[in-house]
């Protein structure tokens, strides 16, 4: 029978344990957060997806606050506005305050509940607490062209030191 040094077998027992809280730390309930979200989804009439700027992602569209407004007003002007509407973040932008006082605007205009997924806690919006916002139309930032910096609207130069 061989024998192993007690040196030997220590550390490889410390080595397993390491191991097994290394693989324990990654692990951090991610599963569990997406099996929640996966499950309430289908207790829910409609699900929408936060996007950049104050944006939505409605049914694979990309839509401006005004414009899901609009979505739910045809919803509801054809008979089929949803009771129930779950706001979760998508892959490329988390949900942000933005999002829920957009959110929280269309449920006192529209009459539905919306909740959201707060790190795999479903919670309610109250639009009182939220301080639901005006909805408002996504402008993407103008940038200037470089031809036209330092001139003014009849196309010559600025000269602030030239005052009228």
């Amino acid at each position: 029978m061989t024998r192993f040094s007690p040196l030997l077998t220590r550390l490889c027992g410390a080595l397993v344990l390491g191991s097994l809280l290394a693989l324990a730390g990654c692990h951090r309930g991610a599963a569990r957060d997406e099996a929640v979200a996966a499950q309430a989804k289908g207790q829910f009439d409609t699900t929408i997806q936060a996007y950049k700027s104050g944006q939505f992602l409605v049914d694979g569209a990309v839509l401006s606050a005004l414009d899901t407004g609009s979505h739910f007003a045809y919803l509801k002007d054809t008979g089929k506005l949803p009771k129930t509407v779950l706001l979760t973040r998508s892959d490329d932008s988390k949900i942000r305050k933005q999002h829920l006082q957009f959110m929280a605007r269309m449920q006192l205009d529209y009459g539905f509940i919306v909740y959201y997924d707060d790190d795999g806690v479903l919670k309610k919006i109250n639009p009182v607490e939220t301080k639901a916002r005006e909805l408002e139309d996504y402008h993407a930032p103008v940038k200037m062209n470089d031809e036209l910096k330092g001139k003014d609207a009849a196309g010559s130069g600025y000269d602030p030191s030239r005052q009228q």
